[in-house]
């Protein structure tokens, strides 16, 4: 039977899968053509639609939310691409939120002057398809946003054009007037538009918002007003920061039910947050919009395997750190002969300590991932010298990494739910009360300066929440901005002395960067 994730998710911040193109491929291509030859399905796998969660009624593990980039789509939609049928011909029930592209600016991959009316031709090419493509395909869609870390990068600002906050600010706001006056509109079939907010300290991002709020409001744009926020930069993992924005855009009436209804949280993937962002959205229901939702995104499950990782364990010690355990996993070529199912064999031969199956993994066998023998040639002709991997190994665990990760999130909840806490959210100073209740008292305080009041009280605790600025000693930057450094998996839990065959070789990223 399929584990309905869809079913499990209950009132929980959503987290959405940011689907790489690389998988997406598999999927669509099978329903044209035999991209995968059948006979190399593990027992169990008879169609490939059981690894596409967006399909309701053949999926192993139906789940209705996921985020999918601009920067690596075909954004031309007069023609077919089987590649990005996953997306494009989806269940009408799901949801798809489109990232607008950002990071391809900032890096220089969509090649162009973009300071506001620069008149470039490639600049603008881009902005015309990127909304289109939005419009046709997602039910949420970001606005093309110039990330504030490009002023901090030599390379970024370079590559854009772009080397300081008002700059920045400019074209963002140049961006904005173009969606706004080019946009579908909902009532006509399109996207409902996030403003995207980003600063990379409390002073640039309360600047941004200034010069950005006018356009979520109705009074101002009763027809083509943005439905709804993004949180970029500082507003992404800063704790006090959220909350402060929240409360002002309470006061601004700009979280208005039916209105302004999604707030999404950019490259969010450490565990605790998941749990954090709920208590957040329980209280912005109670106190001010019944039909708010948050979501965060992360590509880690795709980024992990792509760089030899997977999910072998997710842990919740109460009053512990929580997190995904990840390590290189089983890749020999003695194991193409090899029928064990796959976590008999990976504990047997001390790989990992434990295995936790997915509805995905519990059908293979060694030979299933471990897949070329020596002697056997890829599709180029050459036999792989460093890996018996062949391309649908890497399809197959980023399948088995994504239920992994799906699973964590609603997990954690579930825990929090029934009186299990992690460490980060144990108590907070000065009364040791519980990051719950704080919130509560911020959002049911009676005026905003009561509200901004509770939260400065607290200051010197969210300062100690993983993930945000100050005496961590980590610089706050949207988490995708490093995406070409790291891999995005901030949220896992190191094994102590991971035992493994060798060093996995990387793939090429690019095919799962990050979103934006």
């Amino acid at each position: 039977m399929a584990d309905d994730l869809t079913a499990k998710q209950l009132d929980y911040a959503v987290y959405l899968p940011a689907i790489s193109g690389f998988y997406a491929t598999f999927i669509g291509k099978q329903r044209n053509e035999q991209y995968v030859d059948p006979a190399r399905f593990p027992q169990g796998l008879t169609d490939m639609e059981q690894m596409n969660w967006l399909n309701s009624q053949k999926a192993l593990f139906p789940y209705k939310w996921s985020l999918y980039s601009g920067g690596h789509a075909n954004l031309d939609l007069t023609k077919q691409d089987w590649s990005e049928d996953m997306v494009r011909n989806r269940d009408p029930n799901t949801l798809i939120l489109g990232d607008s592209g950002g990071f391809q600016i900032a890096k220089g991959l969509w090649e162009g002057d973009w300071k506001a009316g620069s008149g470039c031709p490639r600049a603008q090419g881009k902005r015309e398809a990127v909304l289109k493509w939005l419009d046709g395909i997602c039910d949420y869609g970001m606005t093309l946003d110039i990330p504030t870390w490009v002023i901090h990068d030599k390379k970024a600002s370079k590559a854009c054009g772009i080397d300081n906050l008002t700059d920045a600010v400019a074209a963002t706001k140049y961006n904005n007037e173009y969606w706004m006056n080019n946009r579908k509109g909902v009532k006509n079939g399109g996207m409902r538009i996030l403003n995207v907010l980003q600063g990379a300290n409390h002073s640039d991002a309360e600047r941004w918002y200034q010069h950005m709020k006018d356009y979520c409001d109705p009074s101002k744009y009763p027809d083509t007003h943005f439905n709804g926020w993004s949180m970029g930069g500082q507003n992404m993992c800063d704790v006090e920061l959220v909350l402060k924005r929240l409360i002002t855009l309470k006061y601004d009436g700009l979280l208005q039910e039916g209105v302004h209804d999604w707030m999404h949280f950019l490259g969010t993937s450490k565990l605790e947050w998941a749990v954090l962002l709920t208590v957040i959205q329980r209280a912005v229901r109670r106190h001010i919009n019944p039909a708010f939702t948050i979501s965060f995104d992360c590509a880690s499950p795709f980024l992990a395997t792509a760089n030899g990782q997977v999910y072998f364990e997710n842990v919740f010690p109460d009053k512990g750190k929580w997190g995904y355990k990840m390590a290189p996993s089983a890749d020999n070529k003695k194991y193409a002969t090899d029928t064990r199912p796959w976590a008999q064999g990976l504990v047997a031969d001390g790989i990992y300590p434990n295995w936790q199956d997915s509805p995905l993994s519990s059908m293979w066998t060694m030979r299933d991932i471990c897949y070329y023998k020596p002697g056997d040639l890829n599709k180029n002709g050459k036999e792989p010298e460093k890996t018996s991997w062949d391309s649908f190994s890497y399809a197959l665990l980023m399948g088995h990494n994504v239920w992994m990760h799906l699973t964590a999130v609603q997990e954690a909840n579930r825990r929090f739910d029934s009186g299990e806490r992690p460490a980060m959210m144990e108590y907070t100073a000065p009364g040791r009360d519980k990051f719950e209740d704080v919130v509560e008292r911020v959002f049911a305080a009676k005026t905003k300066q009561e509200s901004m009041d509770i939260i400065n009280q607290y200051s010197k605790y969210w300062m100690e929440i993983v993930g945000t600025r100050g005496n961590k000693g980590k610089k706050a930057l949207n988490s995708g901005t490093m995406a070409d450094e790291h891999v995005q998996i901030e949220g896992s839990v190191k094994l102590e002395k991971p035992k493994k065959e060798k060093t996995k070789p990387v793939l090429n990223t690019s095919l799962f960067e990050e979103a934006e």
